[in-house]
């Protein structure tokens, strides 16, 4: 069974970072698409980026200045790097994964992390 588990959330100031973690098996990071997503309470879930096998990145138009996402490969994580943090920009956010990119991107994936949660105040 794919194990995707997210760390790193938490409460920040408005114009502060942080960065998420996703640990995922050293197989998964190698061969899986993987992206982040985030849902706020009363929203549609959104996809925010992803990557590819090659470590090649796209980012949804919302965040594209301010996130990137990057793998580890020495602690088999995923990671999501978030800038200049807003309101907005508080949600619940998971990590995921397919072999399809395009079932990734529509989140259709039956592979999730449980979710981390971030606050951000202003």
């Amino acid at each position: 069974q794919v194990q995707l588990v997210e760390s790193g959330g938490g409460s920040v100031q408005a114009g502060g970072s942080l960065r998420l973690s996703c640990a995922a098996s050293e197989y998964i990071l190698s061969n899986y698409y993987m992206g982040w997503f985030r849902q706020a309470p009363g929203k549609e879930r959104e996809c925010l980026g992803d990557i590819n096998k090659a470590d090649s990145t796209t980012y949804a138009d919302p965040v594209k200045c301010r996130f990137t996402i990057s793998k580890d490969y020495a602690k088999n994580s995923l990671h999501l790097k978030m800038n200049n943090l807003n309101a907005e920009d508080t949600a619940s956010y998971y990590c995921a994964a397919d072999f399809n990119r395009w079932a990734l991107r529509r989140g259709v994936t039956n592979v999730w992390g449980q979710g981390t949660q971030v606050t951000v105040s202003s």
